[in-house]
């Protein structure tokens, strides 16, 4: 049986994933048929949504995260730094991007990886904001 914990963790991903293809300009046929309800999902992982997760600081966000169970926190920092990063661009919010670098930033830090469409992600949004 699955927990809690573990559909959210399926939920993130997922997100992620679908956010990834989306920044690449490459969606699937499937996710333009079912357009992305990112309240419904915000509300699903976070118990909040998009705008009351958005119109919180880096740091309040950071907290949230910090309550969840340390193995899953780069799975959090990069769905983050994706939804951040999606959202910016398409809205053209400087206050996104810069949350988008600062999730960017921790997910390399937390998982150790490296990423490199996440590095040029981060230097395209510094890039963006000077």
């Amino acid at each position: 049986m699955i927990t809690d914990k573990e559909f959210t963790l399926r939920l993130i991903r997922q997100l992620s994933q679908a956010l990834e293809k989306l920044i690449l300009d490459k969606p699937e046929e499937s996710l333009m048929q079912k357009e992305l309800d990112f309240d419904s999902l915000m509300r699903d992982i976070f118990k909040l949504d998009f705008t009351t997760l958005s119109s919180k600081s880096k740091e309040e966000i950071i907290e949230i995260v910090n309550e969840r169970q340390e193995r899953d926190h780069k799975d959090y920092y990069e769905m983050l730094g994706n939804l951040f990063y999606f959202k910016g661009k398409t809205e053209a919010n400087n206050d996104f991007l810069d949350k988008a670098k600062t999730f960017y930033e921790l997910y390399l830090q937390s998982s150790g990886i490296f990423a490199l469409p996440i590095i040029n992600r981060i230097s395209e949004v510094k890039k963006a904001l000077e």
